[in-house]
């Protein structure tokens, strides 16, 4: 009876993947309708000849607490294939480099005895003691931070990490979020043997073990309702089906479906804010940090990018945490850095962007010499990381539509939790279990 029950997926990421492996498991006639070539979303990498695993297009871990993950790496059978190495992440202050931890490393940072006294308790303070998001989502990161971490601490490590990601809307940001990025985290980062794209390949082969169908190179151009069934439509062809699972963006989600744009629902999507995300990857000869450090934050001293001490946000030498042997020895550099669909960095050309980072890696590391580069790649995503601003949970849309039998799932509404692979499966299992038949 069930394999009568059809139900499409709209996105072969880590929520549609989980939603259809859920499904599919359940005996359901499962679909997955995905417009790139091969699964993954912001997770999916690539390969350059030679090397044996794959890397992420944008970087991506899981932390120790990341348990949905976890849980599903073992139910497709790869439990063993979970790796956490521990990397060192770190600041640039003043010219130099500092552990970021919040452990003992915490008292060598050039902050005051009294900050560093009051950084430390509000970080135990988060980490250990409260889980009440919903009290701090009715204050900004940026007023909480400065009554209870001062303004020293404030102003040398947050503030700065607030303007890298957020831009001119760093003051918008509610407390929660900033609550659950330091709640969540483990000193251990934790990859799939062979990179995220195999973990992504490894689990839409588990679909297609159970049944499920998945269409690549197959964008949907439309959702919507025939005779009251919910349908999509694919290359000029329309299709009805149970249920429809999206697991687009917004603002995708809303120019697919014409039907929600006048409802209260699809003015709720209209209102939810996000910002883009940039990356160039460099495959090199030589480290740029050689102290070990994998994950270095880049003071943002100005919204502004050009006028900022850095022109992107994050340092991530990928080789620091991963062995170069799994690419051929390449020592593999991430530049990274979070701004608006309709910043200049989504319409310079790559190799303009790359010669506009690079002098940053000089900065850190004076030795660093462009011919020490072999090869440069650049990405750009226009949907990745949603603003929360106060009060935020109140305005974020349920994943069911008020077209029935249509349910919406996307980072937008993992919240208060930050986006990522972990909290991209807990919602699409949850929308997997809204797609159910009644009774």
């Amino acid at each position: 009876m069930s394999q009568h029950f059809k139900i499409a997926i709209i996105g072969a990421g880590a929520a549609g993947l989980a939603a259809a492996w859920d499904l599919s498991r359940a005996g359901f006639h499962v679909e997955v309708f995905e417009a790139e070539q091969a699964a993954g979303g912001l997770a999916a990498g690539f390969r350059d000849e030679g090397w044996d695993w794959t890397l992420e297009k944008f970087y991506h871990h899981w932390f120790e607490t990341d348990t949905e993950a976890i849980r599903l790496a073992g139910e497709i059978g790869f439990a063993d294939k979970v790796l956490f190495p521990r990397p060192k992440t770190s600041y640039w202050i003043n010219g130099q480099i500092y552990r970021s931890e919040m452990n003992a490393s915490t008292l060598k940072l050039p902050l005051s005895f009294f900050s560093l006294f009051r950084l430390g308790l509000a970080g135990v303070y988060l980490k250990f003691v409260t889980k009440n998001w919903r009290a701090l989502e009715k204050v900004t990161a940026h007023d909480w931070m400065r009554r209870y971490m001062g303004e020293e601490a404030y102003n040398r490590l947050w503030r700065p990490l607030l303007i890298g990601k957020f831009a001119d809307r760093y003051q918008d940001v509610n407390m929660a979020w900033m609550w659950a990025r330091i709640y969540t985290r483990s000193v251990r980062l934790g990859i799939f043997e062979g990179g995220f794209q195999a973990f992504m390949d490894a689990l839409a082969e588990a679909v297609r073990g159970r049944g499920g169908v998945i269409h690549f190179n197959t964008p949907v151009e439309q959702i919507g309702l025939v005779d009251g069934k919910p349908a999509l439509t694919v290359g000029g062809q329309t299709r009805a089906f149970d249920r429809i699972i999206s697991t687009t963006s917004p603002g995708l989600m809303l120019r697919l479906t014409p039907a929600l744009r006048d409802t209260p629902y699809g003015r709720q999507m209209a209102d939810l804010h996000s910002i883009g995300a940039i990356c160039v990857v460099l495959a090199l000869r030589q480290s740029v940090l050689t102290d070990g450090t994998y994950w270095l934050n880049l003071p943002a001293t100005s919204a502004d990018k050009s006028a900022s001490e850095f022109p992107f946000l994050a340092l991530v030498e990928h080789t620091n945490w991963l062995d170069k042997s799994h690419y051929n020895g390449d020592v593999l550099v991430y530049c990274g850095d979070y701004v608006p669909p309709d910043h200049a960095y989504f319409q310079m050309r790559d190799d303009d962007l790359v010669a506009r980072f690079l002098p940053a890696l000089k900065k850190v590391n004076p030795a660093f010499s462009p011919d020490w580069i072999r090869k440069t790649w650049v990405w750009r995503a226009p949907y990745a990381q949603p603003v929360p601003g106060l009060n935020h949970s109140a305005k974020i849309p349920p994943l069911t539509t008020p077209l029935p039998g249509i349910i919406w799932a996307s980072m937008s509404q993992v919240y208060p939790w930050d986006r990522g692979t972990n909290y991209a499966i807990l919602i699409g299992r949850e929308a997997a279990r809204l797609a159910l038949p009644a009774g």
